[in-house]
């Protein structure tokens, strides 16, 4: 569950903060997810920023690279959920930009199609429709952080694909 909420034993995240340890540097995104005004928004600019010189990558290493950078986030969002004191805090975007690289995965490589598949995944990312809202609330941890974001690329991934079959966008594209 995204929420700005702290406790009072810890600060608001903060560029200080980012640096305390690896893990937070990871989590906040390198500083994307402190910019208040939509920070998942920059994660996710942040998570296409870091796809890009791997895009020509063979499918089987990329899918490689995000499974690992999926169970590392895991880890570094429950570090820094607990540091912040808010278990799926806004700054957190190591999930977004995991996602992100994930529904790219399997995008074609052209700005058009980078583009619908960035607003697919931001609106399924905010939105949270069912099971994804649901999922969010129950699984807790770094799990749970990252496992919503998986969920919003899959919907994307699915969307994506009826769009790149359809006649109408074909040829727009």
């Amino acid at each position: 569950m995204t929420t700005s909420k702290t406790s009072k034993h810890n600060a608001l995240p903060n560029f200080s903060m980012m640096w305390q340890h690896p893990a937070h540097l990871f989590a906040l995104g390198f500083g994307s997810g402190l910019i208040q005004w939509a920070p998942g928004t920059f994660g996710s600019l942040m998570g296409i920023l870091i796809y890009w010189p791997l895009s020509n990558l063979a499918i089987h290493l990329k899918c490689l690279i995000i499974l690992t950078l999926f169970l590392i986030g895991i880890s570094i969002c429950g570090k820094t959920g607990k540091a912040i004191g808010v278990e799926d805090h806004s700054s957190i975007v190591w999930d977004e930009i995991v996602a992100i690289m994930l529904v790219l995965t399997f995008t074609p490589n052209s700005l058009f199609w980078w583009a619908i598949a960035f607003i697919l995944f931001r609106i399924f990312d905010i939105f949270k429709p069912f099971p994804i809202r649901q999922i969010e609330q129950r699984v807790g941890g770094g799990l749970g952080v990252m496992l919503d974001d998986l969920l919003a690329a899959i919907y994307s991934l699915l969307v994506l694909s009826l769009i790149q079959h359809s006649s109408l966008i074909h040829s727009m594209a």
